[in-house]
């Protein structure tokens, strides 16, 4: 019986990481926008800013490998009869597989 896939079960790992990536830059970013940050009359909100943008920029690679790895229904090149040969054909496979968790079922007896 082929494992059951449900809602969130796909690339959970790819999820959180976005989640958290998004998270830690809008803090970062507010704090370096709103709170002074002053030390020995520096100024550090900029370098809060800067680090919270760029914390947000890396979540989109989360959110791309959790979207990518939602989706369902396309066929491969050998399912459609042509020879898969491409070297980044094999490594997305691959590295779909590693990331995507199947969400097993047990029945009650």
């Amino acid at each position: 019986m082929p494992p059951k896939y449900e809602g969130l079960s796909h690339c959970k790992l790819a999820l959180v990481f976005a989640v958290l990536m998004d998270l830690l830059g809008v803090i970062s970013l507010l704090m370096g926008v709103f709170a002074p940050l002053e030390i020995e009359g520096r100024d550090f909100g900029d370098l809060l800013v800067y680090t919270g943008a760029l914390l947000v920029l890396m979540s989109l690679a989360g959110w791309v490998l959790w979207y990518s790895g939602n989706i369902e229904g396309l066929t491969s090149k050998r399912e459609l009869g042509g020879a898969v040969g491409g070297a980044v054909d094999r490594l997305a496979r691959s590295l779909s597989r590693r990331i995507r968790i199947p969400r097993t079922h047990s029945s009650p007896t």
